[in-house]
């Protein structure tokens, strides 16, 4: 059973204006997240992504269309004591240190005091941050505030994690450190919704995306599936000789990459059968071959600008 169910979703706003025209904010939006799975939500500013992160949490309510978080209706909000939630601009009253912080957040999020007491330095240290929770958050860079931010979003154990930019601000190592720590949350089970501009750490922590824009869903599958460069392989073999690789480029109009890979572009599985059976018959080593990949960042501009 998906943990997020989004089936069919219209949000819509009145226009500034005060005419009968309405904003479209979200257009006929479907979608289901896998437990246990890290997802990640991409799309140029405008697209739509805060709105929809906004009615999974209940903060706001769709137009029409149905939203279940595990399997109940937005509208039961008991879901919530199952949610984390770290927002892209979270801000934390400069007067007190980092446990007063998650002290005070653990609190409004039901648990005990002796659990708060008890879960404060376990999400300091998952974050690295075991050396600074008595020191005031007005002393705490950007990259700390972002750390404190993801332990106040897992001090509820939280089986399903929003999270809003969380390496904005961070260096390469912190980044790292971060997308480790998601890593080994997804291990345990837990089910994180991943809002980033950083699309290099999309790729590198997320089992599936979708790509949003102007409020329609554009695309998405897993990572694998999205990066694929469609009707184009790759091939990659033992060495090649100069005139097979003059017949290559020749009969099969190949892109040759060095003397053992080249790229064939086709929409014709027959025509790739056709180059591996020529491949053979000249006692060629086929290493493999697969479909051509993109990177992730490539593949959304090349995505978004088309629209």
């Amino acid at each position: 059973m998906p943990v997020v169910e989004v089936n069919k979703l219209i949000k819509e706003y009145p226009a500034k204006n005060f005419s009968k025209e309405k904003i479209t904010a979200l257009k006929n939006f479907s979608l289901n997240i896998e437990p246990g799975s890290i997802f990640g939500l991409l799309g140029p500013n405008g697209a739509g992504k805060t709105t929809l992160v906004k009615i999974l949490l209940g903060i706001t309510f769709p137009t029409s269309g149905e939203v279940k978080i595990f399997d109940k209706p937005i509208s039961d909000i008991t879901y919530k004591y199952k949610v984390g939630y770290l927002p892209e601009n979270h801000r934390f009253p400069n007067y007190l240190s980092g446990e007063q912080v998650l002290s005070y957040y653990g609190r409004l999020s039901g648990l005990s005091v002796k659990d708060v007491n008890q879960k404060i330095p376990e999400m300091l240290s998952m974050v690295g941050m075991s050396d600074w929770g008595k020191t005031k958050i007005k002393k705490y860079s950007k990259g700390m505030m972002q750390r404190l931010g993801l332990a106040q979003s897992m001090l509820n154990n939280p089986e399903l994690i929003f999270l809003d930019e969380p390496t904005d601000g961070v260096d390469p190592i912190g980044r790292k450190e971060i997308r480790d720590i998601l890593l080994n949350l997804k291990n345990s089970g837990k089910t994180i919704f991943l809002n980033s501009h950083l699309l290099s750490e999309i790729e590198l922590v997320c089992d599936k995306v979708a790509i949003l824009d102007k409020g329609s869903l554009v695309k998405t599958g897993t990572i694998e599936e999205i990066t694929a460069v469609e009707d184009s392989y790759v091939f990659f073999t033992s060495e090649l000789s100069d005139s097979m690789i003059n017949d290559l480029i020749i009969k099969f109009k190949v892109v040759m990459h060095g003397k053992n890979e080249f790229t064939y572009a086709s929409s014709s599985l027959d025509d790739v059968n056709k180059i591996l059976d020529y491949l053979r018959s000249g006692n060629i080593l086929i290493k493999g071959f697969n479909k051509e990949k993109t990177s992730l960042e490539d593949m959304f501009i090349n995505i978004i600008g088309k629209q």
